[in-house]
């Protein structure tokens, strides 16, 4: 039987305790920290106690004593769900320790993101990168820039809509949706992809009551429009995205997004591949069975 991935989830709030649920319920990990900001009401209590379930033996902690923990119960993956600048202070000793990381934490800036991909590089462990951590908005994603390729003269805009909590707008999501549309109208030029800029497109936050995650695209012309949305219906989809993070991270060095653990540059060339082989199968196979003919 192979050895369980030990997990730390490092953020207690709303999506992160839906994670540490699912996280309880696989066979092939154990969930051994529970982490959450200094001074929150959380710590010293267990993990079930603040799922609203069975007894855990996970004492949730402060991160002040993150690094006292991980030498105590060894994870070999952690999940951050925190905030920008609470993440990249995790970051460091996390990689110190040699402890792969799925970010979920959305809002960082540039220079943030940059020392995560530093961490990674310098300490020889794997980073998955993940605001947009749910499966769904991947393909919502990659089916923009095939839209945005093709119908290079429509204007697009994009609208997100999330709970009035959420403090980061535009989205991260959003925000890297708007730059694989532009990367999309580019297809023909040669362009750095660093030179990309999100606000090149137009991007409408809503910031109301209790919704999830919403994402939609709009691509529209002088006669028709073409709109691709997504829509989380819970924090299941959170958890769930981040669970297939964790079993593509482990024991792997690098830096990643969801395009790497979803492996969607390998779904679009078997895409091609089998096209291709269609187009080639109705080219060679012309004749038409006599009982077909017309008279």
């Amino acid at each position: 039987m192979s050895k369980k991935i030990r997990v730390c989830q490092i953020g207690l709030g709303r999506t992160g305790k839906e994670i540490s649920k699912v996280l309880l319920q696989q066979d092939d990990i154990e969930l051994v920290m529970g982490v959450c900001s200094e001074n929150s009401p959380k710590i010293g209590k267990d993990l079930g106690e603040i799922l609203n379930t069975r007894d855990t033996n996970i004492i949730v902690d402060s991160c002040s004593n993150l690094e006292e923990n991980i030498s105590k119960y060894k994870p070999d993956v952690a999940i951050d769900f925190s905030s920008p600048e609470a993440t990249v202070r995790n970051a460091e000793i996390l990689g110190k320790m040699k402890v792969s990381i799925v970010v979920g934490t959305t809002g960082f800036n540039e220079i943030q993101t940059k020392k995560l991909m530093s961490i990674a590089k310098n300490n020889n462990i794997g980073i998955v990168h993940a605001p947009n951590i749910t499966l769904g908005v991947n393909v919502l994603m990659v089916l923009s820039n095939l839209a945005a390729s093709i119908l290079e003269s429509y204007d697009c805009t994009i609208t997100e809509a999330h709970f009035k909590g959420k403090k980061d707008a535009p989205s991260g999501t959003a925000k890297k949706i708007a730059n694989e549309i532009l990367k999309g109208m580019n297809i023909h030029n040669d362009i750095d992809v660093h030179s990309l800029d999100y606000n090149d497109i137009p991007i409408h936050a809503i910031r109301a009551g209790g919704i999830i995650g919403k994402h939609k695209v709009i691509l529209a012309g002088e006669h028709d429009k073409i709109e691709i949305i997504h829509e989380s219906f819970s924090r299941t989809a959170f958890a769930l995205g981040a669970l297939k993070a964790v079993r593509f991270v482990h024991k792997k060095a690098g830096f990643f997004t969801m395009n790497d653990v979803l492996n969607l540059r390998h779904v679009i060339s078997r895409y091609l591949e089998r096209e291709a082989h269609f187009r080639k199968q109705r080219f060679f196979n012309t004749e038409v069975p006599k009982d077909q003919l017309s008279i």
